[in-house]
Parts: structure tokens; C-alpha cells; sequence
């Protein structure tokens, strides 16, 4: 029996659904600290009604593929932020998707100048550094090049806006619309100065829910300036100046244990009460009211705590 939980099916009246299968940033990371948050590398699943997007093939994808054995559609739309390692590596692993011959996988790469992921994916999964190329695996692939801040229309007339983010070699968020809800990935970015970028905040504006790398904190930042990502704080501004109405934090730090996690998501709901820190497998139908559930047994952090005392008294 698989470990994972069984998959959310969304049928059309569900709405805009969305699945967190690798939260982490830059490397996967086991251990019991990292059993309540998850220590797989970037990969989400976007669900509008029936229609089914995955964003990013990092280690998590390897968790969607155990989640989905039997549902996958044929033809899987897998969109890129960015093709480094830790948004990549799990590709060749997406079973049961690269062992069956019926499958198509198409790639959407928007940071390389229209260039596709295709020649980039064909460098990195070859000898020496993997064991077999890409079209030695039973499904076949189809890589689509674009540029950020075009929108992308698919054959069946869905749409995704997108946007280019402040990344190394660049990175592209993601805006999804269905059923009078929206949602939007911004990951992987380093805030600005000013802050919040005003054509990032046009493109945010109004979400039901912003998904945002905040793999630094305010401590952290400083020392890794320039290495492409951001804050819980910076995500709070840009959400808060956007009027978007929650905020769920990815891109995790690899050194970030559940302990820190807690006592940081409690600072960040002290801010804006219906952020959050995502979690490995969690799934969130956009714009439902929802709450987060911590491990039997949890403690609440110092820092809620003594919150609660301030307002009790």
C-alpha cells in the first residue's frame, strides 16, 4: 500500500484545487525533523475542475506519480518556473508517467527566450552525469518554448498567464483562473528594492491564494543576497499591498526544521492570519476556508504562546 494519501479527484463543481508534492528548496531532506513539512524539492499539482497541470519536476514529482498511479491523464502539461536541479531532478522518476508508452509529456520552458527545456533536459539526463537519455524512457515527450509574460493557450482552450520573476537565468510565475477563483506561484524570486515590484503586484492582484518563496529569513537574507530567492515578510508585503487573501509560503530552506517552521508560520499568522507554511502532500482548494493540521501530540511554538498570553491579558 502506497504511503501517500490518496489523491484529491476534482471533479468540475470542486473548483481550483491545488496539491503541494515537494515544498522544499535548492536539495531534498529526510529525517524525523522534517516529518511534518516534507523534504521533497519543488512540485504542484494545479487541478481547474478536471483539467490537471503539474508545476515543476523536482523530487515531489516522484511523490505525484506514487499519488496518482491509476488517474494521470494521457497527456500531461508540466510547466517549468526554471530548469535548475532542484525543479528538475525528479523528471526521469515521474513514474508511472516515463514507464508507460501511451503517455505525452509536454514541457513549457519560458525563461530560456522561447528556447524549450528540450536540448537543456537532454544535457542534464545523459551520460555522464544520468545512465540513460530521456528518450530511452517508454513515454514520449513534447517540449514547448516560450517567453514569460506571454499567456499560454492549450488545445483544449485553457489558459495560464505568466510572468518573469527576479532569478538567476530568470524564472516564471504561473496564474491560474477557473471558477471565479485565482491562484498564483511566484517561486523562485528575490524581492526588490522598492518593494513590492508594481508589475509583479498588477499580476498577483486580487488572488485567492499567492504562493510565495520565502526560503530566507530576515536573518538569513543578507549573507545569500543576490542567490535569487526571498522572505515570509516580503511575501506578506507584496500580498498585503496586492489585496490577495492568503498566502501559503514555499521553497523551503533544507536547514529549516518543523520546529523553526511552527515558530516561524506562527510569526507569519501574527501578520496575515490566513498565510501559511505549505506541507508535503496538503491540499488546498483555493478560496475554501481551511486550516492547518499539526502532528498528534504538538506543542503550541513559544512565540504563539506568548501571543496569546499578551491578548489574554
Amino acid at each position: 500500500m502506497s504511503k501517500y494519501p490518496e489523491p484529491t479527484i476534482c471533479a468540475a463543481d470542486q473548483g481550483l484545487v491545488l496539491r503541494f508534492w515537494g515544498v522544499r528548496g535548492s536539495t531534498p531532506v529526510s529525517g524525523p525533523q522534517y516529518a511534518e513539512f516534507g523534504g521533497s524539492t519543488p512540485c504542484i499539482e494545479v487541478r481547474c475542475g478536471e483539467r490537471m497541470f503539474v508545476v515543476d519536476a523536482g523530487s515531489g514529482i516522484y511523490n505525484l506519480g506514487q499519488g496518482h498511479r491509476t488517474d494521470l491523464p494521457r497527456d500531461v502539461d508540466l510547466l517549468f518556473t526554471h530548469l535548475h536541479l532542484d525543479h528538475t531532478a525528479g523528471l526521469p522518476f515521474f513514474k508511472p508517467a516515463v514507464l508507460d508508452a501511451d503517455r505525452v509529456i509536454n514541457t513549457y520552458c519560458g525563461n530560456l527566450g522561447g528556447e524549450s527545456a528540450g536540448p537543456t533536459l537532454d544535457r542534464l539526463f545523459a551520460p555522464p552525469l544520468f545512465p540513460v537519455t530521456l528518450d530511452k524512457l517508454c513515454c514520449t515527450f513534447n517540449h514547448h518554448g516560450f517567453e514569460a509574460g506571454q499567456t499560454l493557450t492549450f488545445p483544449d482552450g485553457s489558459r495560464v498567464d505568466t510572468i518573469l520573476l527576479n532569478h538567476p537565468q530568470g524564472s516564471v510565475g504561473y496564474r491560474f483562473e477557473h471558477g471565479g477563483r485565482r491562484l498564483c506561484l511566484i517561486s523562485d524570486i528575490e524581492h526588490s528594492d522598492p518593494w513590492p515590484d508594481p508589475e509583479l503586484a498588477r499580476f498577483v492582484a486580487g488572488a485567492d491564494l499567492m504562493v510565495y518563496d520565502g526560503m530566507f529569513t530576515d536573518g538569513e537574507y543578507p549573507t545569500c543576497r543576490g542567490w535569487g530567492h526571498s522572505t515570509w515578510q516580503k511575501g506578506v508585503e507584496l500580498a498585503q499591498t496586492a489585496g490577495v487573501k492568503a498566502l501559503a509560503i514555499i521553497h523551503l530552506h533544507p536547514a529549516h526544521s518543523d520546529t523553526a517552521l511552527r515558530d516561524m508560520e506562527a510569526d507569519l499568522q501574527a501578520e496575515m492570519p490566513t498565510a501559511f507554511i505549505a506541507r508535503e502532500s496538503q491540499s488546498i482548494t483555493v478560496g475554501a476556508p481551511r486550516s492547518v493540521s499539526r502532528r498528534a501530540g504538538s506543542r503550541p511554538t513559544v512565540a504563539r504562546e506568548v501571543r496569546r498570553r499578551i491578548k489574554v491579558a
